[in-house]
């Protein structure tokens, strides 16, 4: 066996993480020595919150897992992969309108580089629970305590 570190990224915008983004971590950490949450900036995208406050919320989410590091990227996920020496992308997918999408993705990113995309179902409890959704009820004054983790503070 080669001592080659697994290393796996999480990319998304995590606009904002959800419980359903922190149970994908914690399940997959036994997969992986390191997993990079990797914090999307898209200029054509308009984020209900700030790139730096996305990151600081994983952080503080994840501040006791010496295996997860969070940090913000642009570009390609597969550019930002080799940049990073990882071989593996994480993808939760809840329904079959995502895998399709996502096989879609993991399939152009295989063919131009090495790295292979991981797809995790999410727990049941958690398959419901969306960043877009999530936005709708802060927009609309809701409480989303039950839906985003300790550490995500949208006040």
């Amino acid at each position: 066996m080669s001592n080659h570190k697994r290393i796996a990224v999480f990319p998304g915008s995590f606009d904002p993480f959800t419980i359903g983004h922190e149970a994908l971590v914690k399940r997959t950490l036994g997969l992986f020595d390191e997993i990079i949450v990797a914090v999307g900036k898209n200029s054509n995208k308009n984020y209900m919150f700030p790139v730096e406050k996305r990151t600081e919320w994983i952080k503080n989410v994840f501040a006791k897992e010496p295996k997860v590091r969070v940090t913000g990227f642009t570009g390609l996920t597969v550019d930002f992969c080799k940049k990073n020496k990882a071989t593996y992308i994480i993808r939760g997918v809840r329904t079959s309108t995502d895998f399709e999408f996502e096989k879609a993705i993991a399939q152009m990113n295989r063919s131009i580089s090495s790295i292979e995309t991981i797809f995790i179902m999410p727990q049941p409890e958690h398959s419901a629970i969306n960043s877009t959704i999530i936005r709708d009820i802060i927009r609309n004054k809701g409480d989303v305590s039950l839906f985003v983790p300790k550490g995500v503070e949208l006040k």
